[in-house]
């Protein structure tokens, strides 16, 4: 039914509708669209009201590109479970394109944050913000002496149902266990605003694994489903 590929985008507007008000031609864009895909491609047609916004002044189309797709979900997530300063949050898979988001948006928004990822990505997370890291490679999250009002799993349940399993027995009181396969999100283009204007603050910051040419996405792919990647991978199409 779609069979160019690509749900995330940022680039420059080429042309409007007769009727559109919201955008401009030449202005700097970033977006995300779960139904219309097609950004693998130089060109795509998009509603002015969907999810789409003016870019991050300071980033560019690259690191624009690495925000919507872990930032939009991992907003949902968190102001669904109600996360607020002064609370405790474990996010497992923190290394990951959702994790990455989820650890900088709760200590925004004032949480305590705690990172359960690999050997490899503990420095990583511990420079987004996280207060403590848990190495899954050395130790299991449940075995620690520490208590979360939320354990938000951000790589889903097909890679972490033994962990979700376990995970109600490091909550506190009142506390909840939430997976990024949880339903289906209610993504908002406020809150598409709302990422910029914190990217642009740099009170959250992208990350980018990999970069590769729109020529070699195959083998982009290909490296995405190893499962190891770092925060996004990005195709710079010419």
């Amino acid at each position: 039914r779609q069979p160019v590929l690509g749900m995330v985008l940022s680039g420059e507007v080429d042309s409007v509708g007769p009727d559109a008000k919201s955008f401009e031609v030449g202005e700097r864009v970033f977006g995300f669209n779960r139904h219309l895909f097609g950004t693998y491609a130089q060109y795509v047609c998009w509603p002015e009201d969907g999810l789409l916004a003016p870019r991050p002044a300071n980033l560019t189309d690259e690191e624009s590109a690495a925000i919507p797709y872990g930032g939009l979900l991992a907003l949902h997530f968190l102001r669904k479970a109600g996360v607020r300063a002064g609370q405790s949050v474990l996010v497992f898979g923190a290394s990951g394109a959702v994790g990455t988001s989820a650890v900088q948006l709760a200590r925004h928004l004032g949480a305590e944050v705690t990172g359960v990822c690999s050997t490899a990505n503990v420095e990583l997370v511990t420079s987004l913000g996280a207060t403590r890291v848990v190495d899954y490679t050395v130790e299991d999250f449940v075995d620690r002496a520490e208590r979360y009002d939320l354990v938000f799993d951000a790589v889903g349940k097909s890679k972490s149902a033994s962990a979700l399993r376990r995970c109600r027995r490091v909550l506190a009181p009142g506390g909840a266990c939430v997976s990024v396969d949880d339903g289906t999100p209610n993504l908002r283009r406020e809150d598409l605003v709302l990422l910029g204007e914190l990217a642009t603050k740099g009170e959250i910051r992208p990350v980018i694994d990999r970069t590769y040419a729109l020529a070699d996405i195959v083998e982009a792919h290909r490296y995405v489903d190893i499962g190891h990647k770092r925060g996004n991978v990005i195709i710079s199409v010419p």
